[in-house]
């Protein structure tokens, strides 16, 4: 992309045309900016809202910042933004409790660390055709200010989900990419596939998220010209490249001819060994499989970092760190290592880090998975609150949207999480038996709305779907509710338990923290960003040069 190319795509996302701004989401269509190509949409729609998303979530931080006396535009010179997937305020609660129960402490009265962090608001999480969210969309309205529909990755509401040709002029700028514009370094970290919905919102754009390789693509989109997740990371900034990817999903990555370590084909039809491209691409690169390798990597002379632990996603961290087999490493060392790197940028950095697998654990119904992955969320948020000061980075963690997870009952104080319910007696005291419903059946503290429902499986493994759920209640007098392979019960019986529609919290500290406060959209997020680091200023300054 050319300088005044640059400008004038900076001018759509901003809504430069004239236009005025009601205040509200920019749903109804009155007058304002035309849409990222200046034209409506093939089904009627007025697509005027797109920049409307953008123009009311830059005056929401513009009112925010002039009455915080501590806020400044520009004052960060990194940004870290933690997503955890699917990481409802309840996970968030049960993890707290689940954390200081293995710490030997009744649970309640701990904290991840994320919590400490002074600042907090809540984020409205539904996609421009959804009540209740994808991770598309979602992860898209965070890094882009624009919020869009279901299924589409930094791409405009204009946009017909897997149809290329609808995609024209309607490409969003991320956080990452005007990062990557005005020099700053640049990373993104997943324990998903590195081209699933979230992580790939940072760098790519297409009208459907599971177009991650090449072989995924229809036919339609061959002819149009799109191009898969997995090739325009590749692409990233004219080719410069972002300078950390750490995750999953080796596959999209190479020939279907090529057998990985895991001894599994790639998925690549066109025969392209993107990882050899990664390291024949950039100065001073490297690219690992494993964790012995990963850990001897020199973040000293390397520049561009390529990890890819997995053929898919990334494991689990609870068999990650019990089966100590895999060669993965933790959400933690990947974010230390990815800082490592990053910060010797004089300009500063932009950091994603995405804990994805909470998301899987939960679709699954799989509690204790879940607990789990997102205390190795808190823990790799440790270690960036150690490794960064809160005078020059703005650090966010937050989830794009939340699970039907819940906690019920009434369990006494320390009662385990993951186990039956025991209440108080009368006489206010544990009482030694366990809490039944209406029918004499004991029940479980955390369960789910809806999903597979009930199953009690080996510890080892991706079990998200491999078992036939029992219908109706079951006796859990002799079942070991808090094994790490049981699955809570369901209240509706689906394929696969779903997300849920309600907000979800930010934390934050650092410059333009104090803009992270009250209920506000999910696209807020982004404009927080922006404002604490200048990044549409840097880069537009940058492209002028």
């Amino acid at each position: 992309m050319n300088k005044k190319l640059l400008v004038l795509s900076l001018a759509a996302i901003l809504g430069l045309a004239a236009c005025g701004s009601d205040g509200d989401n920019g749903k109804d269509g009155n007058a304002g900016t035309p849409g990222t190509d200046g034209s409506n949409g093939s089904d009627g729609k007025d697509w005027t809202a797109v920049n409307q998303w953008y123009v009311d979530g830059q005056n929401r931080v513009t009112k925010a910042s002039n009455m915080s006396n501590n806020t400044q535009a520009g004052a960060a010179k990194n940004i870290i933004l933690f997503v955890g997937d699917g990481m409802g305020v309840s996970t968030v609660t049960a993890a707290r409790i689940l954390d200081g129960q293995l710490k030997g402490q009744t649970g309640e009265e701990n904290s991840l660390s994320f919590e400490t962090l002074p600042y907090l608001g809540l984020a409205k999480t539904y996609n421009v055709d959804g009540q209740t969210p994808d991770s598309a969309g979602t992860m898209t309205a965070m890094v882009t200010g624009v919020k869009t529909d279901v299924g589409v990755i930094s791409q405009a509401e204009g946009v017909e989900r897997g149809v290329c040709s609808s995609a024209s002029g309607q490409n969003l700028v991320t956080s990452l990419e005007l990062a990557a514009m005005a020099g700053m370094a640049t990373g993104v970290v997943s324990t998903a596939r590195i081209t699933h919905a979230t992580p790939a919102a940072t760098y790519a754009h297409v009208p459907d998220r599971d177009w991650e390789a090449d072989s995924n693509l229809p036919a339609e989109a061959v002819t149009n010209g799109c191009k898969d997740i997995a090739a325009q990371m590749l692409d990233f900034n004219n080719g410069k490249g972002i300078n950390v990817v750490m995750g999953g999903g080796r596959r999209a990555f190479i020939p279907n001819t090529t057998i990985d370590p895991e001894g599994k084909a790639g998925k690549r039809n066109d025969g392209r060994d993107l990882t050899a491209e990664w390291l024949s691409q950039y100065p001073n690169a490297s690219y690992v499989t494993d964790r012995d390798s990963f850990l001897a990597m020199d973040t000293g002379s390397t520049e561009h970092a390529l990890g890819l632990f997995n053929s898919s996603h990334m494991e689990y961290d609870y068999d990650r760190v019990e089966t100590g087999v895999t060669g993965e490493p933790s959400l933690a060392e990947m974010t230390a290592k990815s800082i490592d790197i990053l910060k010797k940028n004089d300009k500063g950095f932009v950091l994603i880090v995405e804990a994805g697998r909470i998301d899987h654990a939960h679709h699954a119904g799989n509690a204790a998975r879940a607990l789990h992955d997102t205390i190795a969320l808190s823990e790799a948020v440790r270690v960036a609150m150690e490794k960064t000061s809160a005078n020059d980075t703005l650090l966010m963690v937050t989830a794009d949207h939340s699970h039907v997870f819940t906690i019920a009952g009434y369990p006494t104080r320390g009662n385990p999480i993951l186990g039956l319910v025991k209440s108080n007696d009368a006489n206010g005291q544990p009482s030694v038996t366990n809490s039944t419903d209406a029918n004499g059946m004991p029940y479980t503290t955390v369960g789910y709305a809806n999903g597979l429902g009930f199953g009690s499986l080996a510890t080892g493994g991706d079990e998200r779907y491999n078992y036939a759920a029992e219908p109706g209640r079951v006796d859990l007098n002799y079942i070991d509710t808090q094994s790490v392979g049981f699955h809570q019960e369901a209240l509706v019986p689906l394929e696969s338990e779903t997300h849920a529609g309600e907000d979800v919290a930010i934390f934050a500290r650092g410059p333009g923290a104090s803009l992270v406060q009250g209920t506000v959209e999910q696209n807020h997020i982004f404009h927080v960003m922006n404002f604490a680091g200048d990044l549409v200023n840097k880069a537009e300054a940058a492209a002028a040069q």
